[in-house]
C-alpha cells in the first residue's frame, strides 16, 4: 500500500470490490405483484372477507352453534323461530329457524363450506383438464389443434345451465355428480384461455432452444411451455369458483343439485322461498346474502389478479 493511501480510501476501494448481493428475479417479481395487489382497497377486503368465509366453513364444526346434520339435536318445536329467539335448548337463534329447526347460522356455514367444495374441486378438475387440452393443441397445430377447439367452440355454444340441467338429469343427483358436470361444462374455457396463451409462448426463443436440445414433447409441453401460460389460467380459475359456486347453487335451487341431507347455499334459499310471502324471509335472505357476499369477494380477487398479472391494464 502506497504511504499516501488512507484507510478511509482502502475501506471505500473494498467495498467497492465486492459485488452487490444479487436478488432473486422470482422473489422479487412475486412480492411485487403481492405489493401491487394490496394496492387496491376492494381486494383486500375481498381476500379479507374471502379468508375469513373459507375458515369459518371449513371450521363450522368447532364454531357453529350447532349440527344442523344431527337429528337428535333437532326439536320440530323450533322450527321457523324470528331472528333472536331462544330454542328449546336454550341456545339463541341469532338469525332463526327453518322449517326443521335447524339454526340458520349453523346451516348456512355448514352450506357454504359445500357450495365451496364442489366450486373448488370442478373449477380445479377443469383447470388441469381444459389447460392440458389447450396446451397440447397449441403446440400440436394443424388437424389436432382444430379438432379440439371445434370441440371447445362446440360446448361453448350451449348455454351451461342447459347442459348441467341435462347431464344431471342423466347421473343423478349428488355431490360427485355436480361436481362432475360442472367439470364438463367448465373445461372449454380454460382450453380457449391456456390455448391462446401457449399459442404465443411457444414462438418464443425458450421453446426454439428447447427443441434443438431435442427434449421431449411430454417435457417440452408440460415443463417449459404450460408454467408460462399460469398467469391467465389464474385469473380465469379465480373467477370461475365464483361462477360454479353460482351455477351449483342455482342447479341446487331448481331441485336437481346437490342432496337434502347436504345442502348447499341453493338449497337453503330454495327451502325458504316458499315462506317468503308468508313473512318468514329470513330463512331464504340470510343464506342468500351470504352466497353474494361470497361471490362479490371472489370477483374482487379475481379481477385484481387479472389486473395485476397483466400489465398492459395497468398502463
Amino acid at each position: 500500500m502506497s504511504e499516501n493511501a488512507s484507510p478511509e480510501n482502502s475501506v471505500t476501494e473494498t467495498a467497492a470490490a465486492v459485488p452487490p448481493p444479487v436478488e432473486d428475479k422470482g422473489e422479487s417479481l412475486l412480492r411485487r405483484h403481492i405489493a401491487s395487489f394490496f394496492e387496491s382497497v376492494g381486494a383486500t377486503i375481498g381476500l379479507v372477507v374471502l379468508v375469513v368465509l373459507v375458515a369459518a366453513a371449513f371450521l363450522a364444526p368447532l364454531f357453529a352453534p350447532q349440527d344442523p346434520y344431527d337429528l337428535a339435536t333437532l326439536s320440530i318445536m323450533d322450527n321457523m323461530l324470528p331472528p333472536g329467539e331462544r330454542l328449546e335448548t336454550g341456545m339463541v337463534a341469532l338469525l332463526g329457524t327453518d322449517e326443521q329447526g335447524r339454526d340458520m347460522v349453523s346451516a348456512i356455514l355448514y352450506g357454504l363450506r359445500v357450495s365451496l367444495i364442489v366450486g373448488a374441486s370442478s373449477v380445479l378438475i377443469a383447470a388441469i383438464i381444459g389447460a392440458s387440452a389447450g396446451v397440447f393443441a397449441a403446440y400440436a397445430g394443424g388437424r389436432i389443434e382444430s379438432f379440439v377447439m371445434r370441440i371447445v367452440d362446440l360446448q361453448l355454444s350451449f348455454p351451461a345451465i342447459l347442459v348441467a340441467l341435462i347431464l344431471l338429469a342423466v347421473f343423478g343427483r349428488g355431490v360427485d355428480k355436480v361436481i362432475l358436470a360442472l367439470v364438463i361444462v367448465q373445461w372449454a374455457y380454460y382450453a380457449r384461455t391456456v390455448r391462446g396463451s401457449a399459442l404465443v409462448e411457444k414462438r418464443r426463443e425458450y421453446i426454439e432452444a428447447a427443441r434443438c436440445l431435442a427434449l421431449p414433447s411430454s417435457r417440452l409441453i408440460f415443463r417449459h411451455l404450460l408454467p408460462n401460460c399460469l398467469p391467465p389460467l389464474i385469473v380465469v380459475a379465480t373467477v370461475q369458483i365464483a361462477n360454479a359456486i353460482a351455477l351449483e347453487s342455482t342447479l341446487s335451487f331448481l331441485g336437481v343439485g346437490v342432496p337434502v341431507t347436504e345442502p348447499s347455499l341453493g338449497m337453503l334459499i330454495a327451502n325458504g322461498y316458499r315462506y317468503l310471502l308468508s313473512g318468514n324471509y329470513w330463512i331464504s335472505t340470510f343464506p342468500g346474502v351470504a352466497l353474494v357476499i361470497v361471490i362479490v369477494a371472489i370477483n374482487l380477487v379475481g379481477d385484481r389478479l387479472r389486473d395485476v398479472l397483466n400489465p398492459r391494464l395497468s398502463r
